[in-house]
């Protein structure tokens, strides 16, 4: 089957969002109860979450941080509280106006730029991090990695991503997932051999300054995810 290009699959992950899974994604995100298997992905997001943010320095005072992909915002959140400001850019609306709700009344919100848009585009912008916690996942090999070296040319320090590591269980996962209701099945995730990543990563001349840093694995139930850290040039 051939792969939907980065366009297609855009739009679908809006359409998802957006139409079919806003409602699932905002109980998802909160403290309310959700099912046994939603219930594993909830903690596997929360590890991921905690790692990546472990992986940014404690005190972000002054510094400039793109959170792609945000979601409700519940990184971008923790970003402001060490002093960070924020901008945090998402396809769905909904799930932005949910960030905008939840956070405005908190004073760290006036620090958090909440964008509707497309996290390739963000133009004329200077960061130095970048925290993209399974927003490429969705995407073919090779646009995710255009996506970084897009992302590239307006980082200084750091880039820490998720991506979905090539595994049997995860295969696995993915055919029993066939079988949930259309409308709780997420767009395709393009899983992808870390080290099919890693040559992809150190062959690409638009990262060639940069170096590949930490990584790390999270699996707990139905969540699989696999974190990977770029530090830049400077």
């Amino acid at each position: 089957m051939a792969q939907a290009n980065y366009q297609e699959r855009r739009q679908q992950i809006e359409h998802y969002f957006d139409r079919t899974a806003a409602d699932v994604w905002a109980r998802l995100t909160s403290d309310e109860p959700v099912s046994g298997i939603r219930e594993t992905v909830r903690a596997g997001r929360e590890s991921m979450r905690n790692l990546l943010l472990s992986w940014l320095p404690d005190d972000l005072s002054g510094k400039r941080v793109l959170d792609a992909g945000c979601g409700t915002g519940v990184i971008s959140i923790e970003l402001a509280r060490r002093g960070a400001e924020v901008v945090a850019v998402d396809l769905s609306e909904s799930l932005i106006d949910l960030a905008n709700q939840r956070y405005s009344s908190l004073a760290e919100y006036r620090q958090i730029e909440f964008v509707v848009g497309d996290m390739r585009q963000i133009e004329g912008e200077r960061f130095d991090h970048v925290l993209a916690m399974d927003s490429i996942i969705h995407y073919a090999a090779r646009d995710g990695i255009k996506t970084l070296e897009t992302l590239a040319a307006n980082v200084d320090a750091s880039m820490v991503f998720t991506f979905a590591p090539k595994t049997l269980p995860l295969a696995a996962m993915h055919a029993v997932g066939k079988f949930f209701p259309r409308a709780d099945r997420a767009p395709a995730i393009e899983p992808i051999a870390p080290s099919a990543l890693l040559r992809s990563l150190t062959g690409s001349t638009a990262l060639s300054a940069w170096q590949v840093g930490r990584e790390h694995r999270v699996s707990t139930g139905f969540y699989t995810s696999q974190a990977l850290e770029l530090i830049g040039p400077c």
